[in-house]
């Protein structure tokens, strides 16, 4: 995929396409709620992604709302 630490961002929709054409192919969802959860700070002890916008609070409210 070659996300580095010293390469831009990239778009969430291209990282789910490569996700689902490389490794999972079934359904786009469960890719993307998956990562939206590696960048929220309160959900895991370490952040695994780096996310840029929104993604979501501790009071509920989901990704991009």
């Amino acid at each position: 995929l070659g996300n580095d630490w010293n390469k831009a961002y990239k778009k969430s929709a291209r990282v789910v396409g490569d996700v689902i054409g490389k490794y999972h192919p079934h359904g786009d969802t469960a890719v993307y709620d998956t990562i939206v959860r590696m960048a929220q700070p309160f959900s895991l002890r370490y952040m695994l992604v780096d996310g840029q916008g929104n993604f979501g609070s501790v009071d509920g409210d989901s990704a991009a709302a």
